[in-house]
């Protein structure tokens, strides 16, 4: 279009004038000769100005009749007259035209001929030629904007729709709709065992005030299904609130109970938008299952995007009962009779809990008259040492490489997977997508990525290690009787997991540990088997001495190569929490494009979490993860920024 360059420098000449103007009056006052100097010159200026803005009139002009062509008489008229308000831009996005009701509804007391269109939306005009149309907020209302292109005079035209009451009327929907909660006291016969009548009351009138109070804030309604489970319907509006807050009820009510001798901790289950109440309460059992998989204290919130945690900062309370144990090992032992062969496997880079488990696995295999075998790639195992032991001990024959693995597998064979729940991370992926029979036995808390086809899944967060998981079924399997080499493996495992029965120990790790040491597991036996080279201490020492602190968290990065950096790194991240003022230790290292990050703590922070949020996972005091494509200088950025995140949740939580 020609002339386009008035529309550029109009502004401009407008500010030039109004300028000359004030500076002109300021001489005025100051200087009168400088005044009558500058004035003649100030005149002309004014006068060129009025020149150009006449042209520009005209113009806007010439545009008018160009848009009177092009649209034609009579169609001009009609858009003119149309019930919409109908607005037209130059290529460049100026406003050329509008019609009487963009003028009423949009333009109201403005002149807006000239104005630039991104002050009516900052989005591109070309995402406006969409047929679904464009949603634009101006003025306080919402308008769906359809727009056209004549190209050959590079115009566009729009048109807009007013949306204002259909918007409010889909936002209170959306902010209405209900979701489903389930709430759990968790271990509840744990937390009252023994305790008299009078103070369970007490107590319980504690959590029931509590959820009382915190519900009520809302519109919607609770109710108890039994005497340690609750369910409740909220609107979207208030679970958003409950979200933001991060359901502070958890702390709530852990704080109450604590008060009166007994600390009492929820875990919460949230279905939210769902196509339905059913669904919605599907929703909600799934959520509270991943809650209490994830050691419980926690609210999960599932929709159909997935989940999102909040809470999980206490240690969870160990359960005391072995009732679901021995009906595990009932179970189990049906499955492993009725099966031809029996494979075994922990996860990749196995150690010494995955391997000890594997082993007392596929020994109580045998001894129930099965064949039996545990995949394992040596050469990407840290336990090492055990394996040697057993293969001195003439079970050699016992291991497979996985790629061997698969010429094993029949429709009737069973796959236990000991010491991990994730498909993505186990020994041999291959060989768990071709067996159909699947029994999966892990301690950690439960990841949203899972095995979810196991015909057993023996999954218990509250567990010390996987080998307390396999000694405690051990002994509820007729016939089944440990020997002294699988008994230390099963012990090395315990005390690798606790730290030396410092972390996650509660009773019944003693016990297991107890059992051992009487099927003759030798606590010398079992030390050597954590033993390191020189050069192996050498590196750790090297690691240690160059860490730094950031916000109580200690963090070394392994800058070099070495055969057993995964075994190095591991311990090196233990050594950090033995600095005064460090509540979690951070190691990285490096494999190839991959920084991995071994995370450590002694409970007061949640490293699992702080894994979680780059992509890995593990145990509230034990995580780790791997950073595709990222070196160390960008992995320990992404660390930081984790520790970030994570710590100032929880002090936004307590202000």
């Amino acid at each position: 279009m020609k002339n386009k360059s008035i529309w550029k420098i109009r502004n401009y000449i407008i500010i030039i004038m109004a300028l000359s103007v004030l500076v002109t009056g300021i001489l005025f006052f100051q200087s009168k000769q400088a005044f009558f100097i500058v004035a003649p010159f100030v005149l002309l200026l004014l006068a060129a100005g009025v020149v150009i803005l006449v042209q520009f009139r005209r113009e806007i002009r010439t545009l008018m009749l160009l848009l009177s062509k092009e649209f034609g008489t009579s169609r001009s008229k009609v858009l003119y007259e149309f019930p919409m308000p109908v607005m037209v831009c130059d290529v460049d996005g100026r406003i050329l035209w509008y019609n009487n009701q963009f003028q009423t509804f949009l333009a109201k007391q403005d002149e807006m001929i000239g104005w630039e269109f991104n002050r009516i939306s900052e989005r591109p005009m070309e995402e406006f030629l969409s047929p679904s149309g464009v949603q634009v907020d101006f003025r306080g209302k919402s308008y769906c904007v359809y727009g056209t292109s004549v190209e050959e005079h590079d115009l566009y035209t729009f048109y807009f729709s007013d949306i204002t009451t259909l918007t409010a009327i889909a936002e209170e929907y959306e902010l209405s709709h209900p979701s489903v909660m389930l709430v759990m006291l968790d271990n509840y016969d744990e937390v009252f065992e023994g305790k008299k009548e009078s103070a369970k009351s007490t107590i319980l009138g504690v959590i029931d005030e509590s959820l009382e109070a915190f519900f009520g804030e809302t519109n919607g309604f609770f109710r108890r299904l039994s005497h340690d489970r609750f369910l409740a319907v909220v609107e979207q509006r208030h679970l958003e609130q409950m979200i933001e807050s991060r359901f502070h009820i958890l702390d709530t009510v852990r704080e109450k109970t604590k008060e009166k001798g007994i600390t009492v901790t929820l875990s919460i289950g949230v279905g939210a938008g769902g196509t339905t109440l059913y669904e919605s309460e599907s929703f909600a059992s799934q959520a509270l299952d991943m809650a209490l998989g994830r050691g419980g204290d926690q609210a999960a919130v599932k929709t159909v995007n997935g989940f999102d945690f909040y809470g999980g900062v206490s240690q969870g309370i160990e359960k005391r009962t072995k009732v679901k144990t021995r009906v595990i090992a009932t179970a189990l032992r049906e499955f492993i009779d009725q099966s031809e062969r029996v494979l075994v496997m922990g996860h990749r880079f196995g150690d010494l809990d995955s391997m000890g488990s594997s082993i007392a696995m596929a020994k109580i295999a045998r001894q129930l008259g099965k064949k039996s075998y545990i995949i394992v790639d040596y050469k990407k195992n840290l336990a090492t040492a055990l394996i040697d032991k057993m293969t001195a001990n003439g079970e050699e024959g016992m291991f497979v490489h996985p790629s061997d693995a698969g010429d094993l597998i029949t429709p009737n064979t069973l796959l236990v997977v000991v010491d991990t729940h994730s498909p993505d991370v186990v020994e041999a992926p291959g060989v768990y997508e071709r067996c159909k029979n699947v029994v999966v036995i892990d301690h950690h808390r439960k990841m949203v990525n899972y095995i979810d086809n196991a015909v057993i899944f023996y999954h218990e967060p509250y567990a010390s290690s996987a080998s307390e998981m396999i000694t405690e079924l051990a002994q509820y399997m007729n016939g089944v009787v440990l020997q002294a080499p699988e008994a230390e493996g099963l012990l090395a495992g315990i005390m690798l997991d606790t730290k030396n029965f410092v972390l996650r120990a509660g009773v019944r790790t003693f016990e297991a540990a107890a059992y051992l040491k009487g099927r003759g597991a030798d606590t010398v036996s079992v030390r050597k088997l954590f033993s390191n080279t020189i050069d192996s201490y050498q590196q750790k020492t090297r690691i240690v001495s160059n860490a730094e602190t950031y916000r109580n968290c200690a963090i070394a990065m392994g800058d070099f190569q070495c055969d057993d950096m995964r075994v190095v790194a591991p311990q090196a991240a233990d050594e950090l929490l033995g600095i005064s003022d460090v509540d979690a230790s951070f190691v990285l290292y490096q494999t190839g494009t991959t920084t991995n990050i071994s995370g450590r703590s002694l409970g007061a922070v949640n490293v699992q979490v702080i894994m979680e949020k780059l992509g890995g996972g593990g145990h509230q005091t034990m995580a780790a993860c791997q950073l595709e494509n990222t070196n160390l200088e960008q992995g320990r950025q992404h660390l930081l920024d984790a520790i970030d995140q994570y710590l100032n949740s929880r002090t936004d939580k307590k202000s």
